[in-house]
């Protein structure tokens, strides 16, 4: 497989990640009342942070050096976080759109990593990074709670889209006359099922279990100050 791959359907899924994702560092300082420069950078870092990660370990040119219209619109998310009153962007709708670039990305990232001739296991961990990791790069620069931490379904979703990238686009080349033609629907069926998993998890606060085990074998914690008699009680997590 080679980069001919990455059509004008990746490009659109491309545009929705970086700008969805821009848009959501952008209000994030904009919440903390930051100046616009603080916004623009936010809404750059957001945009490309998953990208940047990917590209840099599959040893691809990072995508946003090259293609002066990435910077472009994350400026433009800025701007649009600037100009609006930041009640608009607050709420499960946004939510919503922050898990549609959350689902493109990680199409994306798993389309482009096989590209590249990464295995398909290592594609889908890619996938995965370019969906997250701009998500976690705001959240930590922004001395909030990472949004992996949250109660609902993240990385899962992320997970979802990148299995059926990777996993139709390797079916798909097993038939050699259906390249080019039916890799547009594992592309749109990936996005599609990443989505509904995320919006589920939003609308139903779906989570997975937590880790809830007692170590008893482990050492006294009462040494430390800590009351080992009181176990904190588990919390679900998302992811």
């Amino acid at each position: 497989m080679n980069e001919a791959v990455l059509t004008p359907i990746l490009d659109i899924l491309d545009v929705i990640g970086i700008a969805i994702f821009a848009l959501s560092g952008a209000v994030i300082a904009a919440k903390e009342r930051q100046t616009f420069v603080t916004m623009a950078f936010f809404a750059l870092v957001t945009g490309v942070g998953g990208g940047t990660v990917r590209d840099l370990l599959i040893d691809a040119p990072v995508f946003w050096i090259t293609d002066h219209w990435v910077a472009a619109v994350c400026l433009s998310t800025a701007l649009i976080a600037w100009f609006t009153p930041v009640r608009i962007w607050q709420g499960k709708l946004f939510d919503f759109a922050d898990g549609a670039g959350l689902a493109a990305y990680a199409v994306l990232g798993a389309a482009k990593a096989l590209a590249y001739g990464i295995p398909p296991v290592p594609a889908i961990l890619m996938g995965i990074i370019t969906g997250c990791v701009g998500g976690i790069i705001r959240d930590v620069v922004a001395g909030r709670p990472s949004i992996i931490m949250q109660p609902e379904l993240y990385v899962t979703a992320a997970a979802l889209s990148s299995s059926l990238t990777v996993g139709g686009m390797v079916a798909v080349n097993l038939i050699p006359a259906l390249d080019g033609i039916a890799t547009g629907w594992v592309w749109g069926a990936a996005f599609l099922a990443g989505l509904a998993l995320r919006g589920a998890a939003i609308q139903w606060q779906l989570s997975l279990p937590s880790y809830a085990r007692a170590d008893l074998d482990g050492p006294d914690l009462n040494e430390a100050g800590d009351d080992a008699s009181s176990p904190p009680p588990p919390v679900n997590h998302g992811s």
